[in-house]
């Protein structure tokens, strides 16, 4: 761990973790997005009253809750290519981390709104607004507040998991830091240096969430 020689090699070489680090961000981001599109979907449409729709995307949420991410990866990579469906390990990591995250993102979204006050429904309905007048304009804008900081949770359980792409030969951090210290067996220093890197993306991130949780709570 104190051999300096090897702590120089590390940094001689950091256009490998770099390159790593790269993809990581990238299929975070892409995940995030697409994590938000389902956790909003999702969310609203389990507060539909269409029994069948609440039924199926219920489905979606217990599967994906309750099995592990690293076998929905795998299962991407090596069984659908037995149906003729050829996916790159970038696109199964953007996918699993969607689905995954994005079905505890779904139930968020769905608490959040059924936690807004059936009045302001109510109070919107004697307005004359319709249904969804009164989803987006009334009772979204309450719900994202009280939503925003187990979703920015999420989003730092999200950062961790996408190391699951080093499974797959994904090309991520993870996968990267793997190679380089088997290949030079300085297993000591590339882990440390790269749980730093984790750090540096995924603490400020959590400190966010956690600033918006005192202010949700003096609202």
């Amino acid at each position: 761990m104190f051999d300096l020689s090897r702590w120089q090699e590390l940094f001689q070489n950091l256009n490998v973790f770099a390159e790593g680090f790269g993809v990581t961000v990238s299929v975070s981001i892409l995940s995030l997005i697409f994590m938000l599109l389902i956790s909003l979907v999702v969310g609203l449409l389990r507060c539909s009253e269409n029994r069948a729709v609440r039924a199926c995307l219920l489905a979606y949420i217990n599967f994906f809750q309750n099995t592990p991410l690293v076998i929905q990866i795998l299962f991407m990579y090596n069984v659908l290519p037995r149906a003729g469906v050829m996916l790159s390990p970038f696109t199964c990591g953007l996918l699993g981390l969607s689905l995954y995250t994005g079905a505890f993102g779904a139930s968020i979204v769905e608490a959040a709104i059924k936690a807004v006050p059936k009045g302001q429904h109510e109070a919107a309905y004697s307005q004359g607004m319709n249904y969804t007048q009164t989803m987006f304009l009334i009772v979204l804008p309450q719900a994202v507040r009280i939503a925003l900081p187990p979703l920015a949770n999420q989003c730092v359980n999200m950062i961790k998991n996408s190391s699951v792409l080093a499974l797959i030969a994904g090309g991520d951090l993870m996968y990267r830091a793997d190679s380089w210290a088997s290949d030079n067996l300085y297993y000591t220093q590339s882990f440390i240096f790269t749980g730093l890197l984790y750090l540096a993306l995924c603490l400020p991130v959590s400190k966010w969430a956690e600033r918006l949780e005192k202010k949700a709570a003096h609202i």
